[in-house]
């Protein structure tokens, strides 16, 4: 019979004889044995606890694409401190996994120069402030009645879709349309935010390129066939694809296109935490921004 046998003959016979006996008797120390009782104790709490978490958890993430990283942020917030590690232990027992981006190519070697307008970016996707630099780009995404494709602009400051716009085709006027979205909704000053793209034949035509002069909106363009030149957008849609369109199947363009539009306008701008900013949202990212503007001009005053 081990220690720890002796001690649960004493913890179960404890009712019938003093423990001082029962331990003189066995030849242990009660003092040892009142530390095993308390270890025990301690772990049936720690393992109710730990239950009570791990049922927890599921329901906690509400977005299920979250890592153990934006989860625990998440939770925090709703006042439960736990750690990065315990959150992804947790994960892995209610069988809860992050979406992760699939493999990328090697990148393609880059094509002869054909831009319209030169490269003001240089791959320097920062701003100092919203509207000071925005990025367009489109996207395919696959459906059983064929791709659909969004064009968005992203703002380089808060990573805010701040424009975008699905069609079954690929004409100058899917970008127009996002744009035209961004400029209604923000109303930059002339001259005072870039807009970065791709050579892409839709960005190069001569229809964009009036639009954006008539509105004040410098245009710039990376090199050709080079995703890095335009990485803050092809992040934004590997985010999609991640936690979007690669988690199911879509039969209609219908479908996909109003589940993309509730990603964009109810979760992505205003709800998902961005390791970038500090694991807030874009829209939270602009409200403190604002508010630290007005701060400044209460205390010049």
């Amino acid at each position: 019979m081990n220690r720890t046998d002796v001690y649960r003959f004493i913890d179960a016979e404890k009712t019938s004889y003093p423990v001082r006996l029962l331990c003189r008797l066995l030849g242990v120390g009660h003092s040892a044995y009142y530390q095993w009782l308390r270890a025990g104790r301690q772990r049936a709490a720690d393992r109710e606890r730990h239950d009570q978490h791990r049922a927890e958890v599921p329901g906690l993430n509400t977005a299920a694409f979250y890592g153990a990283r934006r989860l625990t942020v998440e939770l925090h917030e709703r006042g439960h401190r736990w750690n990065r590690k315990a959150v992804a232990r947790l994960m892995r027992l209610a069988d809860i996994e992050g979406a992760h981006r699939r493999r990328r190519g090697k990148p393609r070697r880059r094509a002869a120069s054909t831009a319209t307008a030169p490269d003001l970016v240089q791959r320097q996707f920062t701003a100092i402030a919203p509207n000071r630099l925005w990025v367009g780009d489109i996207s395919y995404l696959r459906t059983w009645e064929g791709f659909l494709y969004l064009a968005v602009v992203v703002d380089a400051y808060s990573r805010r879709v701040v424009g975008w716009a699905m069609a079954d085709h690929l004409r100058t006027e899917l970008i127009l349309d996002a744009v035209g979205m961004a400029i209604q909704h923000r109303r930059p000053a002339r001259d005072q935010v870039i807009h970065h793209s791709d050579r892409g034949t839709q960005y190069t035509s001569f229809e964009f390129g009036r639009t954006l002069r008539s509105c004040g909106v410098p245009a710039s363009m990376g090199s050709v066939a080079d995703c890095y030149d335009n990485a803050l957008a092809e992040t934004f849609f590997a985010t999609l694809k991640t936690e979007l369109v690669y988690t199911r199947a879509w039969p209609s363009r219908h479908e996909l296109e109003m589940e993309v539009f509730s990603y964009i306008e109810g979760f992505y701008n205003p709800r998902r935490r961005h390791s970038r900013l500090g694991n807030v949202s874009p829209d939270t990212y602009e409200k403190v921004h604002r508010e630290s503007l007005t701060d400044i001009e209460v205390s010049g005053q």
